[in-house]
């Protein structure tokens, strides 16, 4: 029998340095005791094994291996730069064309020898190298720390490992991109001064890089007002109203003009009546010299099957000087109450349903999966695509956003202290199996049946990619635990649980909701909570993320910083006094370039992973045909958006990214 020739693979990470000069060695095992001997990966004259790169290396052995069961892989610390991340290794025989596969995804650190198995997919009860395995977790937990950066605030990394750097930093550099925007976009005239008029303002926008935003093609008429609950970025607070509250001071004799000849009570039982309710907002501390409404809004399913506003009251209780606002109240009167309701609207949508809902609870997640779960985990493998870049982008954006003096600090009236005490409020009212599970938090809101409330599109098309993520969860469950003992057996994926739901003055990331408290006893636990994250860390942020531009770039549509104080009565008013609410020009470009930097899209769509950590061939089968199910749910999207009167856009799965990277 001639030579066996193998043909040796080696993708190294694009993390930041990856790339390595240091001498590597490979040797090839089966579990019987037969082995090649150390074999040097290097080809001469060739920079080999640099960042981002694959490289193939030959070798040939008399003898052949029945089958290549795990590979020991090590380095020394020769050369300049000797650090080096390994994606995955991948070994032919070029005698019989079997391959086998070697997901690494680590850091190989020098004279230390890892064993890394064919496809290195394993419950830690069948860990075949239970020492190497145990060694890696304790040194993550190391470097993956839990801390609360704001007082009683969510958990966050307590310092950014390097791993969690960004390849291409300078992508992610939003001083330096703003500057590059305005200079392109030559709005250098914006640098000081505030608004003339409402034309003044629409002049701005340029037909390059800030084109003229929607809202401000739209931002006067109710029925995109109403659209704005349902079709927009702050779309999970609208609820089914069932009773009027005694705190919101309708009549029948009000409401009349605008219920098209029925009564109040017809429109209850006929359920298009509709309420957003920001109590949350109440005694929420601002900026000086600002103010914030805590409003309560009214809204109707009128017969041409649009959602329209019909009340707005600005503050929480009855009052002579809290009136209601309606809409044949003096046009720029109930402009007025509109852009005061948005205001209030803007503090909910970016503490809690942007930061705090998707960006933050989604960190605390991350760093508790990296501290608990090896990266040989298949419920790491699963989750590993979807936390891609979030660690480094909450760093960067808290760093230069959400700091004193920061982008929040200059553009909302609440500030960064009014912020961080409403996301405090929120995280101790979110559940995982409630908030965290999108039917259950429709059925909530009483919206859950597609028949109430037409024109949500934004419920009508995150149901087809959630039920979408819910199958393949369940798929990839299934294949890994066949019975209720391999789950209460697997300590990983115990510990993981225990420290979700451990409180946050004990260090834990102190979720609410969170099946079986954590303590994980059937694949029904695993298939909400896996499925929550994944939902999250796409659809959810997705939802609310790339929408920015086109409502916060025109202020008067969706102002996230008012001027003056909410109105007391309903005393005509000139457009003049719309206009000397807005923020100056400086403010404006501020809100403008960030949310044109954040409406950018970041990863690649959902299903179609950056790092393709998952190699089993059972388990790539279940993620090929997740891919055609969201191949499917965008021909759908996309279909509804050609009969839609205001398209949808923002759910369609093509440009859903995976993680929350922007």
């Amino acid at each position: 029998m001639g030579d066996v020739t193998y043909e040796i693979e080696v993708k190294t990470g694009d993390k930041l340095f990856s790339g390595t000069d240091a001498n590597v060695y490979v040797k090839l095992f089966c579990f019987d005791g037969e082995c090649t001997d150390e074999k040097l990966l290097d080809c001469l004259f060739r920079n080999d094994l640099e960042t981002g790169e694959t490289d193939v290396f030959k070798f040939k052995r008399q003898k052949n291996l029945q089958k290549i069961d795990f590979i020991e892989l090590w380095r020394d610390e020769s050369g300049i730069l000797d650090n080096w991340y390994v994606d995955y290794i991948r070994v032919t025989n070029l005698s019989s064309t079997a391959v086998f596969e070697f997901p690494v995804f680590r850091w190989v650190q020098a004279h230390r020898k890892y064993r890394v198995t064919n496809l290195d997919t394993n419950l830690p009860q069948k860990e075949p190298f239970k020492d190497q395995r145990f060694t890696e977790i304790e040194e993550k937990q190391r470097k993956y720390e839990l801390m609360a950066h704001v007082q009683n605030g969510p958990m966050q990394i307590k310092v950014m490992p390097a791993d969690e750097a960004f390849s291409f930093d300078y992508k992610w550099d939003i001083v330096k991109t703003k500057a590059q925007l305005i200079l392109v976009s030559k709005l250098v005239m914006m640098t000081s001064g505030r608004w003339e008029s409402l034309s003044h303002l629409k002049q701005v926008y340029t037909k390059e890089i800030f084109s003229e935003p929607d809202g401000a093609k739209r931002w006067s008429n109710d029925l995109f007002f109403g659209n704005q609950r349902i079709a927009s970025m702050n779309h999970s607070c609208i609820e089914l109203c069932t009773e009027i509250p005694d705190k919101l001071g309708v009549t029948e004799e009000m409401l009349k003009p605008f219920l098209e000849g029925c009564s109040l009570k017809e429109m209850l039982d006929a359920k298009r009546l509709f309420i957003v309710d920001h109590n949350i907002l109440t005694g929420l501390p601002h900026r000086k010299g600002f103010y914030t409404c805590v409003p309560i809004a009214l809204f109707f399913v009128n017969e041409k099957q649009h959602l329209v506003p019909i009340a707005i009251q600005l503050h929480q209780e009855k009052g002579p000087d809290n009136p209601i606002f309606l809409p044949d109240d003096s046009p720029n009167v109930w402009l007025k109450a509109k852009m005061w309701f948005n205001n209030a609207d803007a503090n909910v949508h970016q503490s809690l349903t942007h930061l705090g809902y998707t960006h933050l609870l989604m960190e605390g997640i991350t760093v508790v999966t990296h501290r608990n779960l090896s990266q040989s985990h298949p419920i790491f493998k699963l989750l590993a695509p979807h936390f891609l870049y979030l660690i480094a982008i909450n760093t960067r954006g808290l760093e230069l956003l959400v700091s004193p003096n920061g982008w929040v600090d200059k553009t909302m009236n609440v500030g960064i202290a009014g912020m961080f005490e409403l996301i405090r409020r929120g995280l101790n009212k979110w559940r995982m199996d409630v908030e965290g599970t999108l039917p259950n938090d429709l059925k909530r809101r009483g919206v859950l049946d597609q028949n109430i409330l037409p024109g949500y599109h934004f419920r009508d098309d995150a149901l087809l990619i959630y039920n979408a993520i819910n199958t393949y969860v369940r798929k990839y469950v299934d294949l890994y635990y066949d019975s209720p003992e391999k789950i209460t057996g697997d300590w990983e994926i115990q510990a993981w649980g225990a420290e979700l739901v451990k409180d946050r003055a004990q260090g834990g990331c102190g979720l609410n909701g969170v099946p079986s408290n954590g303590q994980f006893a059937s694949k029904d636990d695993l298939y909400l909570v896996l499925t929550s994250i994944i939902y999250s860390c796409s659809v959810a942020h997705a939802s609310t993320n790339f929408p920015q531009y086109d409502e916060y770039a025109f202020p008067p549509n969706y102002p996230a910083l008012l001027n003056g104080e909410p109105p007391k009565d309903k005393t005509p008013i000139e457009e003049s006094e719309l206009v000397s609410m807005l923020p100056d020009k400086p403010t404006t470009l501020d809100m403008m370039t960030v949310t044109k930097i954040l409406s950018s899209r970041g990863t690649k769509s959902l299903g179609d992973f950056e790092v393709q950590y998952i190699f089993e061939p059972e388990a790539r089968k279940i993620v090929d045909e997740f891919r055609a199910d969201l191949a499917e749910i965008s021909k759908t999207v996309k279909e509804r958006n050609k009969k839609r009167d205001i398209p949808y856009p923002h759910l369609d799965p093509e440009i859903v990214p995976n993680s929350i990277s922007i």
